[in-house]
């Protein structure tokens, strides 16, 4: 294929009628997503849901490829993880009391600081682990993989767009006008917030988790509320007050434990495969997508050049941030990067606030003393590895559709971008319509990741609960034990694991009516029902989820234009 062939090709699915349906969808995904992010403290993958609704948008408008579906949806999804960087780290500071020390403009050149060292990083990586390495990124595959499903023919469409309408509604009448309880079932025990949360989001959730992911996270949950605060403070231990903060010292270690046995049992073994791989790729040349920015060499080394100068100023005058500390952060977000694209390609798990951790601790060591500083350090870090796992998720499922990288990489780019900006609005949206105070464990938005990263800066609650919690972690991690979702259960309000285990016997019911509906077909009608419906679940989970995030991130700014108005 020659220059001229290769750049009609990528420009024929890099479309301008996809761009638009991308940038529209980006602002409604990343505006939902960091309302989910800060409401549930977990994040699902939104790439799914961004695939389905930009196949289904762009047949309306006539004739669509895979190809060109494919990047839509890479433009639609990138800023989903740069609002979950953002809500995972930044509302941490006012937790702490500090947030009238930073305004958008600070939490816009985070995220765009991130996306930026994001983007470079993954023009970089993107040989090695989707050519070279192969890794099965199973996000990506399953957006693939939906993509084909759909462009097969099915209602896959009617059930998104239906799910998110009915989740919706039912957002609208609890929130907006008051009308269905926030809570049901709840009950008087002490130091444990028992109770329902009545949202369907929660109960998507679970479904999406899944039935063994979710034991786990309930599992911690009852032996953390109803042993260490219950049953501790019974049998006079410690108090609940104590009790609570022991709950919540284990939980952090646990979270932060199955993040550092992520680096050391996935990552670091493959360190000098990734550095060999790297140079290899970087010593060839040719148009089979080791150039992505520009299709030169040459060119990109410039590019990269000026992107990372760009970061480390802004990093530097924008956050203000010393010389040397903003070298390090720029430095370290290209090593954290390739971690965060190692654990998405082997687990489908991207641990980012784990990494902004790492790169914060860096930083204190170096001297650096203010918080808010110290925030920035992890939300940059944190937006960088969040955009690469959703870049590199995006590439898998090119690589599979035979989309030309290229075009994705500059979709990611203006998805990205758009996302940088509409999540800090969000996030500034969020905390001017609801306060400061309604951000932390118990509150309005659990905010969980950003609870950790305040209490690693501020101080941990019981040192050596944390430091179990921490060795526990890693060890469950090693023997294949999901600890992060045990962490969840321990450091969530219970209320929330809960509600969310109700979306388990959910799917349980499901795929048993779904099960006895197939029971009179053949075994090759069965395999072929039995995609469907799992589909088709999905599709209305990821419906249900979206819908309700949406309707809540719209109630935040018409309650924000009101007080403006008033």
């Amino acid at each position: 294929m020659d220059n001229r062939n290769g750049r009609a090709s990528w420009r024929g699915q890099l479309t301008l009628r996809g761009s638009i349906v991308g940038v529209l969808g980006c602002i409604i995904i990343t505006a939902s997503s960091a309302y989910t992010a800060l409401k549930l403290g977990a994040l699902p993958w939104p790439i799914v849901f961004a695939a389905v609704v930009s196949l289904f948008f762009l047949k309306l408008m006539g004739n669509a490829s895979l190809n060109e579906a494919n990047v839509t949806h890479t433009i639609m999804s990138a800023g989903a993880m740069v609002a979950g960087g953002l809500a995972f780290t930044i509302p941490g500071a006012w937790m702490l009391g500090l947030a009238d020390e930073f305004g958008w403009q600070q939490i816009f050149l985070v995220a765009l600081c991130g996306t930026v060292l994001g983007l470079l990083s993954t023009a970089l990586i993107h040989r090695h682990f989707i050519v070279d390495a192969k890794l099965e990124f199973p996000t990506g595959t399953a957006a693939a993989e939906t993509l084909r499903a759909t462009e097969a023919g099915g209602k896959t469409g009617t059930q998104l767009f239906a799910s998110m309408g009915i989740a919706g509604l039912y957002s609208l009448l609890r929130d907006g006008l008051g009308i269905i309880p926030t809570m049901l079932c709840t009950l008087p025990i002490p130091g444990v917030a028992f109770g329902i949360y009545n949202s369907p989001m929660m109960l998507s959730i679970g479904f999406l988790v899944g039935t063994g992911a979710m034991l786990f996270w309930i599992g911690g949950a009852v032996c953390a509320n109803f042993g260490l605060i219950v049953g501790g403070s019974a049998a006079g231990l410690w108090d609940v007050a104590t009790a609570q903060g022991i709950v919540a010292s284990l939980g952090m270690g646990l979270m932060m434990g199955s993040g550092v046995a992520t680096v050391l049992k996935d990552i670091l073994p493959q360190v000098a495969g990734i550095v060999r791989g790297l140079r290899s790729s970087s010593s060839e040349q040719g148009e089979d997508a080791r150039s992505l920015m520009s299709g030169s060499v040459r060119t990109d080394a410039g590019i990269l050049g000026v992107g990372v100068a760009a970061c480390a100023l802004l990093a530097c005058f924008g956050l203000g941030l010393s010389p040397v500390a903003s070298v390090v952060v720029v430095a370290l977000s290209f090593v954290t990067t390739i971690m965060s694209a190692q654990s998405c390609g082997q687990t489908g798990i991207d641990p980012m606030e784990i990494f902004g951790l790492i790169v914060l601790l860096a930083i204190a060591a170096l001297g650096e003393s203010s918080q808010v500083k110290l925030f920035f350090v992890a939300g940059v870090v944190a937006v960088a590895c969040g955009l690469a796992g959703d870049v590199m998720n995006d590439f898998r499922a090119g690589h599979l559709l035979g989309t030309d990288p290229r075009a994705q990489w500059l979709g990611q780019a203006l998805g990205g971008l758009v996302g940088a900006a509409v999540a800090a609005a969000v996030m500034v949206a969020l905390v001017s319509a609801y306060g400061p105070d309604a951000f932390g464990p118990g509150k309005d938005f659990v905010a969980a990741q950003s609870s950790v990263v305040a209490t690693m800066i501020s101080g941990i609650p019981s040192i050596p609960w944390f430091v179990g919690g921490l060795v526990a972690g890693i060890a469950l991690y090693w023997a294949k034990i999901p600890s992060m979702m045990i962490g969840l259960g321990v450091y969530l309000p219970f209320y929330m694991s809960f509600s969310s285990f109700l979306g388990v016997i959910v799917k349980l019911v499901f795929d048993k009516v779904a099960a006895a509906h197939r029971s009179s077909m053949t075994e090759e009608q069965k395999a072929a029902a039995a995609e469907r419906d799992n589909e088709a679940g999905l599709v209305v989970a990821s419906g249900t989820l979206g819908g309700e995030s949406i309707v809540g991130v719209i109630i935040a700014f018409v309650a924000v234009f009101a007080s403006l108005a008033g």
